[in-house]
């Protein structure tokens, strides 16, 4: 559960086949072929950037954080994490990583969990699942909110205790920071830029990220 070392790429973003900025509390969905390379840009420090991926295939065999956390022995996820669908095959496979460390247990936020964790009024504020919805639409292939189970929050802090709670705590990461992986198929990848206002994980202040890829 400790924080890996740090691994840099030797892409560079001029070369990326793909690039974008997306603004916080946006939705972003898009196919990712096998072979190539996606990362993501924290480009303030602190965003947590909320992570679905899916066989472009199949869309039933999709991320599971349960079966990756049990095969890499580890919470956190970091440089050489395996990313593990459902059906236990290799959807990525991160390559690079200058944060160091990566949650996939909190979950997105929704408007159950907002009025759960903060003042009853705060129910309807823009929230992950609402945002993954969002995209799901814009994609138009005959996803619907089944497709958004257990998600990886990229950036995001959170400490396990040893007793096994959690803590949304503040960000281990800074502006600048990247993590990158490699798609060992075909793969839809979904993004919520997560638009909460109400922890520390993001200083109070959702702020946008970079998005490349690379063939």
């Amino acid at each position: 559960m400790t924080i890996a070392t740090l691994q840099e790429s030797p892409l560079e973003p001029a070369a990326a086949l793909y690039r974008t900025v997306l603004p916080a509390g946006e939705p972003w969905i898009k196919l990712i072929k096998k072979g190539q390379t996606f990362r993501i840009v924290d480009l303030e420090g602190n965003q947590a950037v909320d992570t679905l991926f899916y066989n472009a295939h199949d869309y039933s065999e999709r991320y599971s954080a349960m079966d990756t956390i049990r095969e890499q022995g580890n919470v956190y996820l970091t440089t050489g994490s395996r990313l593990l669908s459902s059906d236990g095959n290799t959807m990525l496979v991160i390559t690079a990583d200058t944060c160091g460390r990566h949650d996939t247990i909190g979950g997105g936020c929704s408007a159950e969990s907002n009025s759960v964790r903060y003042p009853l009024e705060k129910r309807y504020m823009h929230n992950c699942r609402d945002i993954f919805m969002q995209g799901l639409l814009q994609w138009g292939e005959g996803m619907d909110k089944r497709e958004i189970t257990s998600n990886i929050n990229f950036f995001m802090n959170v400490p396990i205790s040893p007793e096994g709670t959690l803590a949304f705590a503040d960000g281990i990461s800074e502006p600048g920071k990247y993590v990158e992986m490699r798609a060992e198929m075909d793969v839809i990848c979904l993004i919520s830029n997560c638009p909460q206002l109400n922890n520390p994980c993001n200083a109070y202040n959702p702020t946008p990220v970079s998005l490349l890829i690379w063939d």
